[in-house]
């Protein structure tokens, strides 16, 4: 791997990124609430399985397309294909949390001149905007690898959400690294299955994982969120 895309992908990946990642669990919180969450068993069992059966079939092959739509510059089909992503969100709460990275991404795609001025300005145009078109533009722009750009992304996702099992569990650092080092099989494993994924077999059916946002909506005590 070039120096320059592995730096981008570190970059693409940090917590630091400001698009406020921090302030979601994804229902991990719920799921906490629920008592389906207690230890660190439990939080790497959820974290796995999001890997595998959410993230490895819906959002990681979503970005591998959008990715080629960017290196294309298919504006009618990224601007279709992030409609029905975003209308694929199972509660309000996701929906507005990918819009609000969307954003967040967006804007500093912009800002710092990603890419070239033709699909900035595609980017520029899309609103509202999911978070994984803007990853997928992110990455095209840096000349990013789809393998890569999404190891990274669901490097990102569950390092994000050993941080809310962290803090709402709570899990000592230990357990939470614990946690990180077994994902980093289960990350090859969900890449390899979204890379093989055509458009038409993408799904996000996860139905107590919407049920779980939908109760956290109105969770009476909570951290995060979703």
């Amino acid at each position: 791997m070039r120096i320059a895309e592995l730096t981008a992908l570190l970059h693409l990946a940090s917590p630091a990124l400001p698009i406020g990642a921090f302030s979601y669990s994804q229902g991990l919180e719920a799921a906490v609430e629920a008592h389906w969450i207690g230890d660190g068993d439990t939080a790497r069992t959820w974290i796995e399985q999001g890997l595998l059966h959410v993230l490895a079939r819906g959002e990681l092959p979503f970005i591998a397309h959008q990715l080629a739509r960017w290196e294309q510059h298919d504006a009618d089909a990224l601007a279709a294909a992030d409609a029905q992503f975003l209308a694929s969100r199972e509660a309000a709460e996701l929906r507005r949390e990918t819009e609000q990275m969307g954003w967040s991404l967006k804007q500093l795609a912009l800002s710092l001149e990603w890419g070239d001025t033709a699909r900035r300005a595609t980017l520029g145009a899309m609103t509202p905007l999911s978070q994984p078109t803007a990853f997928a533009f992110a990455a095209w722009a840096h000349d990013v690898t789809a393998d890569a750009a999404l190891a990274a992304y669901a490097f990102a996702w569950a390092e994000n959400q050993v941080a809310a099992a962290i803090k709402a569990v709570p899990l000592g650092q230990l357990a939470g690294q614990r946690i990180l080092v077994a994902a980093r099989a289960v990350i090859g494993q969900a890449v390899d299955c979204a890379l093989a994924t055509p458009p038409e077999r993408i799904n996000t059916f996860s139905p107590m994982l919407g049920v779980l946002s939908a109760r956290h909506e109105a969770q009476y005590s909570r951290l995060f969120r979703s």
